[in-house]
């Protein structure tokens, strides 16, 4: 329970720490419209959107790390942690999470969308295996 909780702590740690880092430079640069931290109220809680994808990227974090059967032992599979992050989360949030949001988005936007996801979500897989090896070496 105990490195369940770790895995939680290291994952949810990785949004602010990572994840919204790389979509506030997406943003800096105008490649995204949306600011990061946005502190609008999410549905059913109104938690700010930060928070609740904080809490997705800890319970994303345990599932992560206990695929890929992480252990502080041993050397830190970084490609594995980069290519979840930025392959799992993103498919999941283009194929599932935004059809129930309402928010479509044609074939041709694809491509972008996907490299745009990829890269958020990759810079949190490699922030969630850093804040793993730094809870667990403590």
């Amino acid at each position: 329970m105990r490195r369940l909780s770790l895995f939680f702590i290291a994952g949810f740690l990785a949004v602010p720490f990572f994840h919204q880092p790389i979509l506030g430079l997406l943003h800096a640069y105008g490649v995204v419209p949306f600011a990061p931290f946005n502190t609008a109220a999410t549905v059913p809680l109104g938690v700010p959107a930060w928070l609740s994808a904080s809490f997705w990227g800890g319970v994303w974090g345990m599932l992560m790390l206990s695929v890929l059967r992480w252990d502080a032992t041993r050397p830190q599979p970084w490609l594995k942690g980069l290519l979840f992050g930025g392959i799992a989360l993103t498919s999941v949030a283009l194929l599932i999470v935004f059809p129930l949001k309402g928010l479509g988005f044609s074939i041709s936007q694809l491509p972008g969308r996907f490299l745009i996801g990829f890269l958020v979500n990759a810079a949190w897989g490699v922030g969630t295996l850093l804040f793993a090896r730094t809870l667990f070496t403590r």
